[in-house]
């Protein structure tokens, strides 16, 4: 039976990253993918762009890890954002600062971070292999010592790193493999739900589909309860789909959908956006009412597109119960100020979220509660290390996740090797 000292399950973000820590503590490292390429979901990340990191601050970045955040305190602690940048400068990659902290390598190309890593790993005598996908762990008097793979053959290792991704994104080989072999090393696997997804809404307007397509740009939403107890607000882009509400903003409201979810029911959540978060209710009333004041004799759905989306117009006009053909003079004020009401607070009925298998990211995994938050080892089985979405922690777009994976990978990759030198 081959031996190595570390074994990495997964070539994507987390694993590349366990690989390169491991590699670079002068461990004897297998990298096993059972795809036929590295790097699958770090290509695809960020739009084909991959947005390396965030720079923001440690404890803004847990803030934004909305799924068991605290747990990377010590990780990011160590190799946090500053850290990665670093790392990936050094291997050559220069990346430059865009909105909200958010890196980019400057070529704007993720292929190229992920041929940087890949080559850095193979520089570092790291083996890989492809089209080699796990059966199950080899565990031995309560010790990880290897790997058994699909086609039976047996490779023998001081430690494994279980870095292969959640159940999203199917396509780039994450489908939920880890969560059996964690089982079988006596690892509890906590309720999986879709994250950073797209919201499914039931209002008429959605199945008419009279918004479809419509973009709305630096609105706030705000997510309640049945009884009207704010869940969460997430300012950003939105766009309005056949079947709800997609964009950043809404994606960032999806983890508070399922997790509500998960403890009402599947009850319709009262949604809300303000289409001029930046305005009170009374200064967009004093705007609306001086843009069509300028034009008393225009009506009233013409005379207000330079300041509403012209096909958001109607439908606020309905739902205010206002004319569309009414001139300013004839305007009802009541109705005016329910019109200026709406725009602070548009309504949308969310009833749910598309499918893990459309998510972005996957809520839920292996249980935090039994990996060391400091070197992201097995509190069950020693031997064995688990990083990046395979885990119990997940965080919100914009640069979030791939630190988790980066950071995760680094400690797990740096934690094995230091151990097993450690043992030697």
């Amino acid at each position: 039976m081959e031996k190595y000292d570390i074994i990495v399950i997964g070539g994507g973000p987390a694993g590349l990253m366990a690989a390169a820590a491991a590699g670079r503590q002068g461990a004897r490292v297998l990298l096993l993918e059972k795809g036929e390429r590295l790097g699958r979901k770090l290509i695809i990340s960020g739009g084909g762009r991959c947005n390396v990191t965030n720079r923001k601050p440690s404890d803004e970045l847990v803030r934004q890890i909305v799924g068991n955040g605290r747990f990377m305190y010590s990780a990011l602690s160590h190799f946090g954002s500053e850290e990665i940048i670093k790392f990936f400068e050094g291997l050559g990659i220069k990346l430059k600062e865009e909105d909200h902290g958010r890196m980019f390598p400057v070529t704007d190309k993720a292929i190229s971070v992920a041929n940087a890593l890949i080559e850095h790993i193979r520089q570092l005598g790291v083996a890989v292999r492809l089209h080699a996908p796990v059966d199950r762990l080899l565990i031995r008097d309560g010790r990880c010592e290897g790997v058994v793979l699909r086609n039976g053959e047996r490779v023998g290792a001081g430690a494994v790193i279980i870095a292969v991704g959640g159940r999203s994104v199917p396509a780039t080989g994450s489908t939920g493999d880890g969560y059996a072999w964690a089982e079988q090393a006596g690892h509890t696997i906590t309720n999986l739900y879709p994250t950073e997804v797209p919201l499914k809404a039931s209002d008429e307007y959605i199945r008419h589909k009279a918004l479809q397509g419509l973009s709305l740009r630096d609105v706030a939403l705000t997510l309640a309860d049945p009884k009207g107890k704010r869940l969460t607000s997430q300012r950003g882009d939105i766009i309005f789909t056949h079947f709800g509400l997609s964009g950043p903003a809404a994606l960032r409201c999806s983890h508070f959908v399922s997790v509500a979810h998960q403890k009402l029911g599947k009850v319709p959540l009262p949604l809300t956006v303000d289409l001029f978060p930046d305005l009170t209710q009374d200064q967009v009333l004093r705007d609306l009412t001086d843009l069509v004041e300028h034009e008393p004799k225009k009506a009233v759905k013409n005379a207000l597109r330079p300041l509403l989306a012209e096909r958001l117009i109607p439908l606020l006009l309905s739902m205010a119960a206002i004319d569309e053909a009414t001139t300013f003079a004839h305007l009802p004020k009541d109705r005016w100020q329910h019109l200026a009401r709406l725009t602070k607070a548009f309504p949308v009925t969310i009833s749910g979220t598309l499918g893990i298998d459309e998510a972005f990211v996957t809520g839920g995994g292996v249980s935090i509660r039994e990996i060391d938050p400091s070197t992201m080892g097995s509190r069950l089985t020693p031997g064995l290390y688990f990083a990046g979405e395979v885990m119990d922690v997940h965080a919100h777009t914009g640069g979030y996740n791939i630190t988790v994976a980066f950071s995760s990978g680094w400690t797990a990759g740096t934690s094995a090797a230091g151990h097993l030198r450690a043992e030697e």
